[in-house]
């Protein structure tokens, strides 16, 4: 990012709903910046979210929180992007593209004509194509038009590797990689725990049926949306601490490494489409992708994924 042009102390929300709202909490109790400006279609609940926080501040950090318009979020670091049309019940991620699109197409030209130089994190589902979308109304760089993808994904899929193993799920490494969704892939063959590939230490911790048993984990995975949907109508907490942890990643430019939705330009044979992959992530936004051993089952559910997403972007106007 530009950063004589951005205030690297200020974070946009543009949606005010589950999602915005609670990423906006996490992010005043994280200390990561010292003003938020809420934009929401509805002026009031924009201004209503930040006045319900913000009576919070004396209890944590000093910070200015407030409802603005999109002259408010010019000199913001990054933009994060939560509003859209909630998924509901018995409802895919995909089945809500056209009406997601439809908002995008009011926000990211507003975005795009005040020339916002900060990092553009998309949020709303289904993740993969609004990033898409997002790219290709804005104009930025690829570098800093980034989803957040399977992040949350990722995390889900660590507490339960860890919760079965009995380890710290800190000390799994694996990744979901893919779409956000549906068609997403459970990266087995590169996971590994501190070092010990999954299924070495599925036998060291005397579980020898691994591949049955990380296939169903890997199923709930996927579910997992749909089951918090089901039992409570919404998922935000899970996302809100993944759109914590991207920003802390920005702001301190740690360059670690995160499955984020970005553009594809040949590896693993896949292009033009935004999906997630490892990425090292900093201050500017995507530094590089990270490539990851991927088996020829994975690869080709990978491919894919990424062919059910350029499925869906070929029926989509971006006029």
């Amino acid at each position: 990012m530009d950063t004589n042009k951005v205030n690297l102390r200020k974070v946009a929300i543009i949606g005010c709903g589950f999602v915005g709202s609670t990423s906006a909490f996490a992010l005043m109790q994280s200390g990561l910046f010292s003003e938020m400006v809420l934009v929401d279609a509805n002026t009031e609940k924009a201004e209503g979210e930040a006045l319900d926080i913000v009576h919070g501040v004396p209890l944590a950090r000093p910070m200015k929180i407030y409802g603005g318009s999109y002259d408010d979020i010019v000199d913001a670091a990054i933009i994060i992007i939560t509003a859209g049309a909630n998924q509901k019940p018995g409802e895919t991620r995909l089945d809500l593209v056209k009406k997601n699109v439809a908002i995008f197409k009011s926000i990211i030209p507003e975005i795009a004509e005040r020339n916002c130089q900060g990092i553009l994190l998309i949020v709303s589902n289904p993740v993969d194509i609004l990033t898409y979308t997002a790219l290709k109304l804005s104009g930025f760089s690829k570098d800093r038009v980034i989803g957040s993808g399977t992040v949350l994904d990722t995390s889900r899929l660590k507490h339960l590797l860890g919760h079965h193993l009995a380890v710290d799920s800190r000390s799994v490494h694996a990744f979901i990689i893919g779409e956000h969704g549906d068609s997403e892939i459970a990266a087995f063959s590169s996971a590994n725990v501190s070092g010990i590939p999954i299924y070495e230490f599925y036998d060291l911790r005397g579980f020898y049926h691994s591949e049955e048993q990380t296939a169903e984990i890997a199923e709930q995975v996927k579910n997992s949306a749909y089951e918090i949907i089901d039992k409570k109508q919404a998922t935000y907490y899970g996302i809100a601490m993944a759109v914590k942890r991207i920003c802390e990643v920005i702001l301190r430019d740690e360059k670690s490494i995160l499955p984020l939705s970005v553009m594809m330009e040949g590896a693993y044979g896949i292009r033009d489409v935004v999906l997630s992959m490892p990425v090292v992530l900093g201050k500017d936004g995507v530094e590089t992708q990270v490539p990851i051993g991927l088996n020829q089952d994975e690869l080709k559910r990978l491919q894919n994924s990424a062919e059910t997403l350029q499925e869906v972007i070929a029926d989509i106007d971006f006029q």
